[in-house]
C-alpha cells in the first residue's frame, strides 16, 4: 500500500519526467520543424517526402535527448531501447504521414499540417518511450 507522501512523491516524479519528455519533444520539434521547412522551402521537396525525412531527424534527437535527459534512469541498453524505439517511432510515422496527408489533402499549408499531427502522434510517442522503451 502506497502512503499518502509516497503517493505526492511519485505523483511529482511523473510530473517531472513528463516536463522533461515535452522539453526534449520541444527540442525534437524544432528540429523536425526546420527540416521540413528547409526541403519543402529551400530544396523544393514535396511535402509529404519532406515530412518522411524531417520526422527521422526529429526522432532521432528525440531518442538521444529523452535517454540522457527524460529516462536517464533506464536499465535498458542503449542498444535494446534504440530498437524499441525504432518500433515506436514507425508507427509515429505512420500516424504522422496518414494525418498530415489527409490534412493536406483538405487544403492545409503544410506546416499547419504537420502541427496537427504533431498533436495527435505526441501522446502516442510519450506512452510509448515511457511503457516500452524506457521502462
Amino acid at each position: 500500500m502506497i502512503t499518502s507522501s509516497a503517493r505526492t512523491l511519485l505523483d511529482r516524479l511523473t510530473a517531472i519526467r513528463f516536463v522533461r519528455f515535452a522539453v526534449a519533444g520541444g527540442v525534437a520539434t524544432l528540429v523536425q520543424y526546420c527540416v521540413l521547412a528547409l526541403l519543402v522551402e529551400g530544396a523544393d521537396v514535396a511535402p509529404l517526402a519532406a515530412t518522411i525525412a524531417a520526422y527521422g531527424c526529429g526522432a532521432l534527437t528525440s531518442y538521444l535527448l529523452n535517454r540522457q535527459f527524460t529516462f536517464s534512469e533506464t536499465t535498458t541498453s542503449f542498444g535494446d531501447g534504440l530498437i524499441r524505439f525504432l518500433a515506436v517511432t514507425l508507427v509515429g510515422l505512420a500516424l504522422n504521414t496518414a494525418i498530415f496527408a489527409v490534412l493536406q489533402t483538405v487544403g492545409l499549408h503544410y506546416l499547419l499540417a504537420q502541427a496537427g499531427a504533431t498533436a495527435v502522434v505526441l501522446g502516442w510517442n510519450y506512452l510509448g518511450a515511457r511503457f516500452f522503451v524506457f521502462r
